[in-house]
């Protein structure tokens, strides 16, 4: 099965499966992903086409532009502070920051470009040793400073955790970022935070059904 194949695949399961369709964003992978297959997963009809390391998409940029994107160019992954002189001009969504300094340094190019960009908040859900992303209460300890950011909104939350396919483990930690929304929705941004996304999930089609509105499609679902 080819490139536009699975995409036309996924986009079928993203109106069978998922709760809310119309908020779902496919969004395709380019990490260590040659020129060529971009191309082909852009005539595919991916949503949004993601790039993990940020001085790779400068290069490619111009090659790609003359392709007819009607979409917004993504940040997939973690924002180092060396790459973030490239966000405002090729990017208008971060997909995670996991730091108050971080989004201050963004929120300070953006507004240098007249630029807002929009992201996801990263939750240190699962206690990883990694420690990425926030934990909870350092996140609530930092909202009015981030909320303070004129050039910058947010938009959900998402978590990081082993890749797993026990799926207990995946429905339950879709559960408790739904939950962990809501009540964020309540205290601090009346209903503005829409997206959920969890980058552990080996199936996309569970992240669909528990409710994820950015799908995130590595390189394999193209082989």
């Amino acid at each position: 099965m080819g490139i536009s194949e699975n995409i036309n695949d996924i986009l079928l399961d993203i109106k069978k499966l998922s709760p809310y369709p119309e908020k779902v964003n496919l969004v395709a992978v380019t990490k260590y992903v040659d020129i060529e297959t971009i191309k082909e997963v852009l005539k595919g009809g991916a949503y949004i086409l993601g790039e993990n390391k940020v001085q790779v998409l400068t290069k490619k940029y111009e090659e790609l532009s003359s392709y007819s994107i009607n979409h917004k160019w993504h940040f997939i992954g973690n924002l180092q502070k060396n790459k973030v002189k490239y966000i405002a001009r090729f990017i208008d969504m971060i997909h995670s920051i996991n730091k108050l300094s971080l989004a201050e340094e963004i929120n300070k190019r953006a507004k240098e470009h007249n630029r807002v960009i929009e992201v996801l908040i990263e939750i240190n859900l699962f206690q990883e040793d990694s420690k990425e992303g926030y934990d909870y209460q350092d996140f609530l300890n930092d909202i009015p400073a981030l909320l303070s950011l004129e050039n910058i909104k947010i938009k959900g939350l998402m978590t990081m955790a082993p890749y797993t396919d026990n799926e207990d483990f995946i429905r339950n930690g879709f559960k408790k970022l739904r939950e962990l929304k809501d009540e964020l929705n309540i205290l601090y941004f009346n209903d503005s935070l829409t997206e959920l996304s969890m980058g552990m999930s080996n199936d996309y089609k569970l992240a669909l059904e528990e409710g994820a509105t950015l799908i995130r499609v590595g390189s394999k679902i193209f082989e």
